[in-house]
């Protein structure tokens, strides 16, 4: 049920390695959801200090246009409180700032500052890892993991490949008994997508306890800072 909301509603069209999946509904139609993952890579989760275990991120958060403009921090509030009862300790959450557009110049992601976190009294550590995206003609992120499913052939990699082909890149074809699938992929990124400099997301924690809180507030290795004033560039990734 998860999956299915988040993938319909939100830009990505994709749904993270969930761990907690929380639902807000309105008169019992489903309106909002909060899924709570773990990142691909363990270290993200360092800003938290707490065992990992008892940390987690926010993967996604999506909320129908209709609901009331509060219901973010509301929903938030009470997902967290229900963290809180199954065990954990600390969340952290990213804001992306970079805006994408399609290949015709149509804006399919504004970026975002994280106001949200902000409103929730989320402590602002830092930009995360600055990297390069890759860019579908729609505009949507071919991400680095899903690139190494292919590589790989791990579960999920035919649609992957399906992907890269319904955008224009020639199917992969047989040489001798096998499919050479790592060098296939090396030329569709380049027939179908783009590179985008991405200077890094913004990073919030959160403490769900008074002394994880105090923890998140008082951290050496990831310390508080001010929350960014940034202009977000409506410049268009290159080509």
């Amino acid at each position: 049920i998860a999956r299915a909301f988040v993938v319909e509603n939100h830009y990505s069209a994709s749904y993270p390695a969930a761990r907690e999946r929380i639902g807000l509904y309105r008169g019992g139609a489903l309106v909002g959801v909060a899924v709570f993952s773990h990142p691909a890579q363990d270290k993200v989760l360092g800003c938290l200090p707490c065992p990992k275990a008892e940390a987690v991120e926010l993967g996604r958060l999506v909320l129908l246009d209709d609901v009331p403009a509060n219901g973010e921090s509301w929903f938030i509030a009470r997902a967290f409180a229900e963290l809180r009862d199954r065990g954990y300790a600390g969340v952290v959450s990213f804001a992306d700032p970079v805006p994408r557009s399609a290949v015709g110049g149509a804006v399919v992601f504004p970026g975002h500052l994280g106001t949200i976190y902000r409103a929730t009294n989320a402590i602002y550590t830092g930009l995360a890892t600055a990297r390069t995206l890759r860019l579908l003609p729609d505009g949507r992120v071919f991400s680095e993991r899903t690139r190494s499913k292919i590589r790989a052939r791990e579960r999920g990699w035919r649609h992957a490949v399906d992907q890269l082909v319904e955008h224009g890149a020639a199917p992969p074809e047989r040489t001798g008994d096998a499919v050479d699938l790592a060098a296939w992929l090396g030329g569709a990124l380049k027939q179908v997508t783009r590179t985008l400099k991405h200077t890094g997301n913004l990073r919030y924690c959160f403490g769900l306890t008074p002394t994880m809180k105090r923890l998140v507030a008082s951290s050496k290795t990831h310390p508080p800072q001010p929350y960014p004033k940034l202009q977000i560039s409506a410049a268009s990734p290159r080509p």
